[in-house]
């Protein structure tokens, strides 16, 4: 089994998809471990550090990569299967923001209402119990949530040479913000560029869907993936496979034009896998489909559609990598 190792320095982590060299090569069938930093590169350490204090905007959002997959060319799919991802601190952090958040006047939402506070609230992360414990800063209030680790920002180096912010979701990938990013699913990632140059950060012990007041329960992580490339195979939008369930994003603002090209995705998609007409996917889509919500923060929205596979008769999805990939996971937890 090969397994490269990687822990970026604080200099080494970037904040932009495209724009940077690779800090590894590594070859399709590897386990990578890595380190990630929070959203705040791990400077907001109690509440009193407020991050328009202890931050350098706008150098948020760092990533750990980019990895280069050799073999891989625009027109490909990376495969990138979540095999663990383990809070690497007993603590994280969440915020209120100024003109972040979706409810509160923004720059391009003006309001003559006065801004939010800039608030933090710092969680215990407890592995062993399961929890992340909430504790309100205006009062005595104390709740136990459960546990659910993900990421955020997942992607790729987007194409024509661009070089995107971290914090900007988009077909490339980015900051989805997504709670379905979480260890045993398999993320598809459309090549733009050699290479692929996937990138992976913004952790969260947990997350509500649409990460209402802009920020999650935001913490490092140890994350394990399992990497393969499918060749020849075009991916427009981000897509997510786990053993239950198809699920296809869209990023994009307005909110419905996300939502649309989510659902787009996986109707088009369930029609390829299937053989059925369009409007007949249209149709099962329509009755039988999800819509968990990504972000409604960000610089773009993030939907999710989400399908069960069952209902599509078991068509094999990327020539079965979700299935060859969990088993490689699987066979590097029993050696760890």
């Amino acid at each position: 089994m090969n397994v490269v190792s990687y822990r970026p320095k604080p200099e080494e982590l970037a904040y932009t998809f495209g724009g940077r060299p690779a800090v590894a090569r590594i070859q399709p069938g590897t386990i990578v471990e890595m380190y990630t930093e929070d959203c705040f590169a791990g400077r907001v350490t109690s509440v009193d550090d407020l991050p328009s204090r202890v931050c350098d905007f706008p150098y948020l959002n760092p990533v750990t990569g980019p990895f280069h997959v050799d073999g891989a060319e625009p027109g490909d799919t990376l495969a990138l299967h979540l095999v663990c991802v383990e809070p690497a601190r007993d603590w994280a952090v969440s915020t209120t923001f100024p003109h972040f958040g979706a409810l509160t006047g923004t720059h391009t939402t003006a309001m003559l209402t006065p801004p939010l506070d800039e608030v933090v609230w710092l969680y215990d992360v407890d592995v062993a119990a399961g929890v992340v414990r909430y504790h309100a800063r205006r009062s005595d209030f104390t709740a136990e949530l459960p546990l659910d680790p993900m990421h955020g920002t997942v992607g790729v180096a987007p194409g024509a040479s661009e070089a995107r912010m971290t914090i900007t979701p988009d077909a490339h990938g980015g900051n989805m913000d997504s709670p379905e990013l979480r260890a045993g699913v398999t993320v598809y990632l459309g090549v733009n560029v050699s290479g692929g140059l996937f990138a992976i950060g913004d952790g969260h012990a947990r997350q509500g869907h649409g990460e209402v007041c802009g920020t999650a329960v935001e913490t490092a992580m140890n994350t394990v993936v399992a990497v393969e490339l499918i060749k020849g195979v075009i991916t427009p939008w981000p897509r997510m496979e786990d053993d239950a369930h198809l699920m296809s994003t869209g990023s994009a603002r307005p909110l419905e034009d996300a939502y649309r090209i989510s659902q787009h995705d996986l109707v088009t998609w369930a029609a390829y896998l299937t053989g059925l007409d369009v409007l007949d996917a249209y149709q099962l889509v329509s009755q039988i489909g999800e819509a968990p919500v990504g972000n409604v923060c960000d610089t773009n929205y993030t939907m999710v559609a989400r399908l069960p596979k069952s209902v599509l008769g078991g068509p094999a999805v990327y020539e079965s990598a979700h299935d060859r990939l969990r088993a490689l996971g699987r066979e590097y937890l029993a050696q760890r």
